[in-house]
C-alpha cells in the first residue's frame, strides 16, 4: 500500500509542481503578502480533493477523467466540464511543448528542432504507458525538490528571515481556494486515469496526504522567499532566477536542467490526461495518440509562457471554483 502510494504521490506532485509552479510565477501570482493561512488552508483542501478525486476513480475502475467528472458533477455539466478539460489540457501541453524548446535554445538548438527532440522524448515515455510517467516523475520530483528547498532555505537564512504567523494579518486567505481550483482540473484528467491501476483506497490516503504536505511546505518557504525579493518581481520572466541571481552558476545551471524536467513533467502530465481520454475512440496505444496530439499542438507554439500563466491560469481557476466546491461537498452530499 505504502509504496503504490508513493508512486501516486509523486504523479500527484509531477502534476502540480509544473513550470509555473517551479519557476515561482505561478505562487506569486496567488500568494504574496498575508498568505500563510491561505497555504495552510491549501494544504488541507488539496488533500482532501486528491482523496476524493482517487477514491472515485478507484471505484469506478477509471481509465480517463471522464467517469469521475459523471459523478462529481452529473452527467449534463460533465460535457461541459469535459470540455474545459480537454482545452486546459491542450493549452497548458501546448506552452510546456514551446517551453521545452525555448529552453533547449539555451544549447544552441534551434527552436523547431527543439521543439522535436521534446516531443520525441515524450512520445518515449508513453512507450511504457502511466508506468513511463511514474518512473520520470520518481526520477525528477525528489531532485526537483530537494534542490529548490535548499536553495530557498539558503537565500532565506543569508537574508536572516524570521517566520511570523499573525492571524489578524492574514487578509489573503480565500487565495487558498483560487489556487486549489486551479489545479482540480489536471489532477482529475490523471488521477481520473489511474483508477483500474489502484488496488486500495489505502494508496489514496498515502498519495494525498504526502502530496499535501510536500506542496504545502514548498509553497510556504516559496512565498517566503518571493516576498524578498518582490520589488524585483516584474522584472523576471522567472522569478526564482532573481532569489539565485548571487548563486553560483552551477547552482543556476542545474536548476535550469530541473525547470526544464518540470517543463517536462507537466506536459507529460497533460498528454496523459488526453491520450487516455481519446484512447477508446481512436483504438490506439498511448505513444501513437501522443505522436498525434503533439503534432496538433506544434502550430500553436508561438504564444509565451508568462501570458498563459498570468491570464488564463486565474481565470481557469476561478472558472473552477464550482468543481472544487462540488469535490469538498461530495463527502457530505454522498454519505
Amino acid at each position: 500500500m505504502f509504496r503504490a502510494g508513493f508512486r501516486w504521490m509523486f504523479l500527484i506532485l509531477g502534476t502540480a509542481i509544473g513550470a509555473g509552479y517551479a519557476s515561482g510565477r505561478e505562487i506569486w501570482q496567488f500568494y504574496g503578502e498575508q498568505s500563510a493561512l491561505a497555504i495552510i488552508f491549501f494544504t488541507f483542501i488539496f488533500i482532501i480533493c486528491c482523496y476524493i478525486i482517487m477514491k472515485i476513480s478507484y471505484e469506478k475502475k477509471a481509465e480517463h477523467f471522464v467517469p469521475v467528472l459523471k459523478e462529481l458533477v452529473g452527467e449534463k455539466v460533465s460535457h461541459v466540464y469535459d470540455v474545459i478539460t480537454i482545452l486546459y489540457l491542450f493549452s497548458t501541453t501546448v506552452v510546456m511543448l514551446a517551453g521545452g524548446g525555448a529552453t533547449l535554445e539555451l544549447f544552441t538548438i534551434p527552436f523547431w528542432w527543439g521543439i522535436l527532440i521534446f516531443g520525441f522524448l515524450l512520445v518515449l515515455v508513453f512507450l511504457w504507458n502511466i508506468n513511463g510517467l511514474i518512473s520520470i516523475n520518481m526520477a525528477i520530483i525528489p531532485a526537483l525538490i530537494i534542490f529548490l528547498t535548499t536553495v530557498l532555505f539558503i537565500f532565506l537564512s543569508a537574508n536572516g528571515k524570521e517566520f511570523s504567523f499573525i492571524l489578524h494579518e492574514q487578509g489573503n486567505w480565500p487565495s487558498a481556494f483560487t489556487f486549489t481550483a486551479l489545479n482540480i482540473l489536471p489532477l482529475v484528467a490523471v488521477l481520473g486515469a489511474i483508477g483500474k491501476e489502484m488496488k486500495s483506497k489505502g494508496e489514496a490516503w498515502v498519495a494525498s496526504i504526502g502530496s499535501g504536505l510536500f506542496l504545502g511546505f514548498i509553497t510556504f518557504v516559496y512565498n517566503e522567499a518571493l516576498i524578498e525579493v518582490a520589488q524585483e518581481i516584474m522584472l523576471y520572466e522567472i522569478p526564482l532566477f532573481i532569489i539565485m541571481k548571487n548563486f553560483p552558476y552551477v547552482a543556476v545551471f542545474i536548476m535550469s536542467i530541473l525547470l526544464f524536467g518540470a517543463i517536462f513533467t507537466t506536459a507529460a502530465s497533460g498528454l496523459l490526461g488526453l491520450s487516455t481520454r481519446f484512447k477508446d475512440y481512436l483504438k490506439m496505444p498511448l505513444w501513437m495518440i501522443s505522436i498525434l496530439l503533439i503534432l496538433l499542438m506544434v502550430p500553436f507554439t508561438t504564444f509565451g509562457f508568462s501570458t498563459l500563466v498570468s491570464i488564463l491560469y486565474p481565470l481557469y481557476g476561478i472558472a473552477n471554483l464550482y468543481l472544487l466546491a462540488v469535490i469538498l461537498l461530495y463527502p457530505i452530499v454522498n454519505r
